[in-house]
């Protein structure tokens, strides 16, 4: 299977690219980035086929029908990481919650957050890509609070690899932030910067998109490519939880094979969000995608009015701070499969130049046949929290946006599924104040009442997040990013 560009071809770049081509230079012409040239069919006979597949097996059925340009036992091996997840058996469960709602959770892996369902392999197959090709790869992540821990977790120590990793100082958890700062690995840098997540993830893409970067690191005979999900080699892993969870449902007879059901996703970036589009695009019964947003709702005002308009218009810190965001890169790849190419670089450049643009009524209408959104705000949240764990389940406040707008959006009795991204360990304060009212407890404290009030174990590997030393305590200025690098470099 080949990869093109989501804003046509500039004349510079191939007309189109290999997997291991797009994952190791995942921006292209007109800053844009790829999306597969076509989709393999998975439709019910697929699903039949894998109705009593494990993970792996479903995940390496989905990875052949894209036919990729990466050896086979490299992919056993990527996905094999899977046997480290809490259940090597299940590592995605899913959760019956209310008569019709289940929850997918995604967070069962190292991390603690749904990205290590697809930085785990990812890692794996683009260490083994630059060690084939006997070439070295910094590798970027910008992060909101999840995609850095699970690169740095997935890349320490790999060959051929180094990592810089850019978080907004103030914008995650401090579990989140620990997870980052207290990695030692000698390949690994990370970075805070004074700014938000949108700051991060801009600085990222300017210099993934710099020739003068670009030729800094071929002076250190050095490629560049990222980890975050403008690089394909995310969302191909993404895709498959979502087929797995509506397996999963008719395995526990919540639903036949063949049912529509609503995917109901929390939504910061749109990378889960576009894996559930993908699947559906493939053949999955999907009735339609609801995206959650936190009290950043730059989602739901596209989804429901057109416009993407962020003039005016800054991040507002909330207790989901991983949806802490405004420019949702995967929202791009979106646009490209229902619009085209020239008007996916219209609209994109000019959010670039005027920091808005606004679809018409019939691209709104086409837009709104798959996607359907609402927003809830951190109060709201806390309140389903508490509501949801007096019924015996409990969740962390990213997962609680979703149930916001299970209940607004849907217009059809069908079974939803959510999904789950971060185990509650990452936001203790919030999580105690909802259950029990305790406020402005540290995360240790935090923590420990939890854990007592829930009767739940705390994994080893938050606790001892505590009595680790600090190796990265560097914040700076956005301006200073690029000499940071370089001096890590070398």
């Amino acid at each position: 299977m080949n990869f093109i560009e989501t804003r046509g071809n500039d004349g510079q770049h191939p007309q189109s690219v290999t997997f291991s081509q797009a994952i190791l230079s995942p921006m292209n012409s007109f800053g844009g980035i790829y999306v597969p040239e076509t989709l393999p069919t998975l439709g019910l006979e697929f699903l039949q086929q894998h109705l009593q597949s494990n993970y792996k097996e479903l995940a390496k059925a989905v990875l052949d029908a894209f036919d990729l340009d990466v050896d086979a036992s490299v992919i056993d091996t990527a996905l094999g990481l899977y046997d480290e997840f809490d259940d090597a058996n299940n590592p995605v469960p899913v959760t019956k919650v209310r008569e019709d709602l289940y929850v997918s959770e995604l967070y069962h892996g190292p991390t603690r957050a749904f990205k290590d369902m697809a930085l785990q392999p990812f890692g794996t197959v683009l260490s083994d890509l630059a060690q084939k090709r006997q070439e070295n790869y910094l590798i970027m992540a910008a992060t909101s609070g999840d995609t850095g821990p699970a690169t740095l977790e997935t890349f320490k120590n790999k060959a051929n690899v180094q990592v810089v990793c850019l978080y907004p100082d103030g914008g995650t958890s401090d579990v989140q932030r620990l997870q980052m700062v207290t990695e030692d690995a000698a390949n690994l840098k990370v970075i805070g910067i004074h700014g938000d997540f949108d700051d991060a993830q801009s600085a990222l893409k300017s210099l993934l998109s710099s020739n003068t970067f670009r030729e800094k690191l071929k002076a250190k005979s050095i490629h560049l490519s990222a980890a975050n999900s403008v690089n394909f080699g995310r969302i191909i892993f993404q895709q498959i939880y979502h087929i797995h969870s509506y397996l999963e449902l008719v395995r526990q007879k919540a639903i036949s094979l063949g049912d529509n059901v609503y995917l109901n996703v929390p939504s910061g970036n749109f990378g889960n969000a576009l894996g559930g589009y993908y699947a559906m695009k493939m053949g999955l019964p999907v009735e339609k995608i609801i995206i959650a947003s936190n009290s950043n709702n730059v989602l739901t005002d596209l989804i429901n009015t057109g416009k993407y308009d962020l003039r005016n218009r800054s991040v507002i810190a909330t207790t989901s701070p991983a949806m802490d965001i405004l420019k949702s890169s995967n929202v791009e790849r979106v646009l490209y499969d229902f619009f085209g190419s020239s008007r996916t670089k219209e609209l994109m450049l000019q959010l670039d130049s005027e920091n808005a643009y606004e679809l018409t009524g019939a691209e709104l209408e086409q837009l709104r046949t798959v996607f359907i959104a609402d927003s809830c705000n951190d109060e709201s949240g806390k309140n389903y929290i508490k509501t949801t764990f007096d019924g015996g389940y409990l969740m962390d406040p990213h997962t609680a946006t979703c149930f916001k707008a299970y209940e607004s959006c849907r217009d059809k009795p069908l079974v939803t599924i959510t999904y789950s991204t971060a185990e509650w360990t990452k936001f203790s304060p919030m999580i105690a104040e909802a259950l029990s009212n305790e406020q402005n407890l540290t995360d240790s404290e935090a923590l420990k009442s939890i854990s007592k009030t829930a009767k739940t174990v705390i994994p080893d590997n938050i606790n001892d997040l505590f009595s680790k030393p600090i190796t990265h305590p560097m914040v700076i200025d956005k301006k200073d990013i690029e000499s940071e690098i370089l001096k890590f470099l070398g």
